[in-house]
């Protein structure tokens, strides 16, 4: 169930809103949406994750419009998406082309193409920047010229769009089962409600629209006890990936009269799952599964959070709630849960009247038969 915004009286409403407007502009400090665009790059992409619209202007001005409230910045996304038309449907999007920005695994040290680090607050000590508060535009033109004089200096850049995959040392050495490919057209969650037991296309779908903390914190149950899973990764890859869609009129399905139409950030994680399997001979074998995550944007911690939700859903249910497709899937999405919340604050008059009429009752009776 999904709830909107309160409706009341007019009048109060309306002064409502233009507190929140003084509110907002009262300090007469412009923010401007590239601005958002620019330095608020973490924030940009939760936003177009948890919506699942990819336009980094939208985001950046549901952020500006919400003042930096990420619930009601998606809620204001998600409720724009709704109203645009479903032009096209792009082609199916092989992750190998992607051109890598940062790639990392922590199952192998050494990988064909090597480990790229690119732009990560991994490897940053996490203290206070004060510099910053001096930072100006002649200060970054400055730094950036450096950067870029020794970017030229550095030498030619490798490819990065046809990096191997890590997940394919283990299926050479058979370490992972033999999966079918599955052509089925996936259900699509935003256009049809869940329906239980979900596809694991559906599964996917609620699982990188979900809310990032939510996500983070039920893959963190599943390691600590909830399913005791523990993974490795074995990829995991940010960078861009192309988009074409057919021509309106060309069905003949030749790939080369698509349309290109850009191309989107995203994160993709592999994460590598032990699992124990009995043989035939009643033995017992150690194999791999594979968990898998991705989202718009950078957003590395969610990608992993949802690999490990993905295999422990795949899993199915063992008495764990990590494992309850239901109970993972109903209670992630941010915008379902952050309303059910906030219904809280419309008048329940009625109902509380009701309950409280009974409870001054029930004392009643019970003061009468204690004299």
């Amino acid at each position: 169930m999904a709830y909107v915004a309160v409706k009341g009286g007019t009048e109060a409403i309306e002064e409502s809103i233009k507190r929140l407007t003084f509110e907002r502009i009262q300090s007469q400090e412009v923010l401007a949406v590239h601005t958002i665009m620019a330095t608020m790059r973490g924030m940009v992409d939760q936003v177009m994750s948890e919506s699942s619209l990819y336009s980094e202007f939208l985001a950046a001005l549901a952020i500006k419009q919400s003042e930096g409230n990420m619930e009601e910045a998606v809620f204001l996304l998600r409720a724009h998406r709704s109203t645009l038309p479903r032009l096209y449907y792009t082609r199916v999007v092989e992750t190998d082309t992607m051109a890598v920005e940062r790639r990392i695994s922590a199952s192998f040290k050494d990988i064909p193409g090597g480990q790229i680090l690119g732009a990560s607050y991994d490897y940053t000590h996490r203290l206070m920047d004060f510099e910053l508060m001096g930072e100006s535009k002649s200060s970054m033109q400055a730094w950036l010229t450096q950067f870029w004089h020794e970017e030229m200096t550095a030498g030619e850049a490798s490819d990065l769009s046809a990096l191997p995959k890590v997940v394919d040392y283990l299926r050479k050495e058979e370490l992972l089962a033999e999966v079918e490919d599955d052509n089925t057209e996936p259900i699509d969650v935003t256009k049809q409600s869940l329906q239980f037991p979900t596809t694991r296309g559906e599964r996917l779908q609620v699982l990188t629209r979900g809310q990032t903390g939510a996500l983070t914190s039920l893959g963190y149950a599943a390691i600590r006890g909830y399913g005791a899973v523990h993974p490795t990764v074995g990829e995991l890859r940010v960078g861009k990936l192309p988009l074409q869609i057919s021509h309106p009129t060309d069905t003949s399905g030749e790939m080369e009269n698509d349309y290109y139409i850009g191309k989107i950030k995203v994160t993709e994680v592999e994460s590598f799952v032990p699992i124990s399997i009995e043989k035939e001979n009643h033995a017992e074998e150690m194999e791999f599964e594979i968990g898998y995550g991705i989202c718009y944007g950078q957003n590395e911690t969610k990608a992993i959070a949802m690999s490990i939700l993905d295999q422990s859903l795949e899993i199915g249910s063992q008495g764990h709630p990590t494992q309850d497709e239901e109970f993972v899937l109903l209670h992630i999405d941010s915008v379902e849960s952050s309303g059910f919340i906030s219904h809280l604050k419309l008048p329940h008059y009625v109902t509380f009247q009701s309950k409280l009429d009974s409870m001054r009752k029930i004392k009643k009776v019970q003061r009468v038969a204690s004299t």
